[in-house]
């Protein structure tokens, strides 16, 4: 049986700001399904930006743990993810979830997966998803230019870029953008 494949999600922090940028075509086999799936999300009253990778049922289900975690850590946003990556980790039911997700609050950018994972990026972006790696160096290469793009700009057209190399991406780009908390 064909399986959900591939997405690229993109997180780029410059300038006080982080923004994820998600396609949003959704695959199953060789088929294109959907060109306009919307793969970020806010959760916690807007304060948390996440992006998701994976399959939609499971990635819906670690929005609706993550927001719980969230409110039991009063937005916290390492807090919530630790703790859900050792709920989804321990877990046996939830190991079997097929997704991963990209959280900022504005400030940090964390990758979270079911391995028990929760990931800060050794530079300003993160990628996730099957054109994940291509968003991520083009995103890089953006930073290191220092053209004057803001992270907004940055993180859609290193989608844009990523969507000319990984069939399982489309050029139909959401961006959201948090600006870091006092």
């Amino acid at each position: 049986m064909a399986s959900f494949k591939g997405t690229t999600i993109v997180a780029v922090r410059k300038d006080g700001k982080v923004a994820i940028a998600g396609d949003g075509q959704v695959t199953y086999g060789n088929t294109v399904l959907k060109g306009n799936a919307h793969k970020i999300r806010h959760l916690f009253g807007g304060k948390i930006v996440t992006g998701f990778a994976g399959t939609t049922a499971d990635a819906f289900t670690l929005f609706e743990l993550f927001e719980v975690k969230l409110k039991q850590f009063n937005g916290d946003l390492t807090r919530a993810a630790v703790e859900l990556a050792k709920q989804w980790r321990t877990d046996k039911q939830l190991r079997q979830l097929e997704a991963m997700l990209l959280a900022t609050d504005g400030d940090k950018i964390l990758l979270l997966n079911g391995a028990g994972d929760v990931v800060e990026p050794e530079h300003d972006v993160m990628g996730i998803g099957s054109g994940g790696n291509f968003a991520l160096s083009a995103a890089l290469a953006y930073l290191d230019a220092d053209n004057g793009l803001s992270a907004k700009e940055i993180a859609q057209k290193s989608v844009k870029i990523a969507s000319t190399l990984c069939i399982y991406t489309d050029d139909q780009i959401i961006v959201e953008e948090l600006t870091k908390r006092k």
